[in-house]
């Protein structure tokens, strides 16, 4: 099955949102099945970028404009070739999501327990947005 998912593109000027298409083995009918399915999808993408190592690697003008905006141009090379454990990813990720650092939207309807039944069809639409903690000091 095949979802939309909305991404923010790293270096983009104007914070640019895009979609991108998202393949899931199997049809998940709870938020959790959603997060296993799609953490089971990223790490397979990861592990493969993994494998195939520094042979095939070569950057796109647009790709190096991107990074180069971020200040840190990087190949995505694992040079520790440690592939991604797939429990332990899912396990993180169920944890961000009941801590509140990830909030998941299918369309504008926000996805508020675990637990909770989605319907799914194809090319549906849905926002992942990881929060993050900011640090600093009053001084």
């Amino acid at each position: 099955m095949n979802i939309r998912v909305t991404v923010k593109q790293l270096g983009k000027k104007r914070n640019k949102i895009t979609d991108m298409d998202f393949k899931l083995d199997n049809t998940p009918n709870t938020v959790y099945e959603l997060i296993k399915e799609a953490v089971h999808t990223c790490v397979l993408e990861y592990n493969r970028r993994v494998q195939k190592g520094e042979d095939e690697v070569c950057l796109t003008k647009q790709e190096i404009e991107d990074m180069s905006e971020i200040g840190k141009i990087a190949f995505g090379i694992n040079y520790g070739g440690k592939t991604a454990c797939e429990n332990e990813a899912v396990e993180s990720a169920v944890t961000a999501y009941e801590d509140g650092l990830v909030r998941i939207f299918k369309g504008e309807d926000e996805l508020t327990e675990l637990n909770q039944p989605i319907d799914i069809k194809e090319n549906d639409g849905f926002t992942f947005i990881r929060l993050t903690m900011l640090a600093g000091s009053m001084f």
